[in-house]
């Protein structure tokens, strides 16, 4: 399974999320225990009152050159996996998202 999946809003981005963590990057795929492939994502700020989550979206925002209003969170607002709407539909946003991909 990717991790990512396009939608009609636009794409459905499947995350892992690590909180806390020395500095803030996009890491590798992995792949969770139901077979769900999910982007690592790293970020320094700690996981309340959700900041953690909007430390992703900045991220995020960042890399892929969209503006933070388009990404939000649909699933595991207190969880490590997370599922992320990104509203945004051109085709050209699927090899932005493979190029953030780090290869381990």
């Amino acid at each position: 399974m990717s991790y990512w999946q396009k939608q009609v809003q636009g794409y459905l981005l499947y995350v892992r999320v690590r909180p806390s963590a020395k500095q803030n990057k996009i890491g590798s795929v992995c792949e969770d225990g139901d077979g769900q492939s999910r982007l690592r994502v790293s970020v320094t700020t700690v996981p309340e009152n959700g900041k953690a989550n909007k430390a992703v979206i900045k991220l995020l925002s960042k890399e892929m050159k969209c503006p933070k209003g388009a990404i939000s969170v649909l699933k595991g607002q207190t969880a490590s996996n997370k599922v992320l709407l990104i509203d945004r539909g051109e085709d050209a946003f699927k090899e932005k998202l493979d190029a953030l991909v780090k290869e381990e």
